[in-house]
């Protein structure tokens, strides 16, 4: 993929699917921020002087344009975001509470208002790429997951209403939405659930995260230079018709 050493933010790009796509900008020169409360020192460590691991809760405005700053002190422009950061805190609605219901928003879709809106003025100096990682529960829905499927859902039409408030402004915004995925979010999942799981799934298997990251770099490139607005499903097959 076309890449010249641009600069990215990866929000919570130190595990999962967020480490896959933070190695993949690196390995084509991009030199990457990590964007997460916690996870990302080693990974940044590992990656050498092209990543760095900025402490930051996305949930957070403030802490967000601090990160922001930096990474303009550090580098003078930022040209790609992927929103990746998440969170889940899974219930049945009417044994989910507020607290439940108010964190995983908080992260998941008040975290990429935040980034987004710290950044795209300066993305759109030198025209930019945001992709923001949903999931197909934000499209399908998924018992359990109200809060979660919520979120993801909010990212698919802030990411069409970013697309067309700023595509004259030479910026691209697109969603790749994954299925199931061997992360850390699901390597709880009990044995027969996970089986349950995969009956839906055509390639009856979970991703890999490089098999997201993939994907998410191609809509980050100029190989996709005419595509936004977009969702990219990566789910096997889940969400098949």
């Amino acid at each position: 993929m076309e890449f010249s050493g641009e600069v990215a933010i990866v929000t919570g790009g130190g595990s999962g699917i967020g480490e896959q796509i933070t190695r993949r900008l690196v390995a084509n020169g991009v030199k990457t921020q990590i964007f997460s409360r916690s996870r990302g020192e080693e990974t940044a460590k590992e990656l050498g002087s092209a990543c760095s691991f900025l402490p930051t809760d996305v949930s957070d405005l403030e802490s967000v344009e601090e990160s922001v700053e930096k990474t303009l002190d550090r580098h003078g422009r930022i040209d790609y975001l992927v929103n990746n950061a998440g969170l889940t805190s899974d219930n049945l609605i009417l044994r989910m509470s507020a607290e439940e219901w108010n964190k995983v928003i908080d992260v998941n879709l008040n975290g990429v208002f935040n980034c987004t809106k710290a950044t795209v003025r300066h993305m759109i100096k030198n025209g930019g790429s945001v992709v923001n990682i949903s999931s197909v529960s934000g499209l399908l829905g998924n018992k359990g997951q109200a809060n979660y499927a919520a979120a993801k859902s909010g990212i698919v039409g802030f990411t069409k209403s970013l697309a067309q408030e700023y595509g004259k402004r030479n910026l691209r915004a697109n969603v790749v939405a994954p299925g199931f995925v061997d992360t850390k979010l699901t390597e709880d999942i009990p044995g027969e659930k996970r089986s349950s799981y995969l009956d839906n799934v055509i390639l009856n298997r979970f991703a890999e995260p490089e098999e997201v990251a993939r994907p998410s770099l191609f809509l980050l490139s100029d190989e996709a230079s005419y595509i936004t607005g977009t969702v990219l499903r990566v789910d096997g097959g889940l969400s098949f018709g």
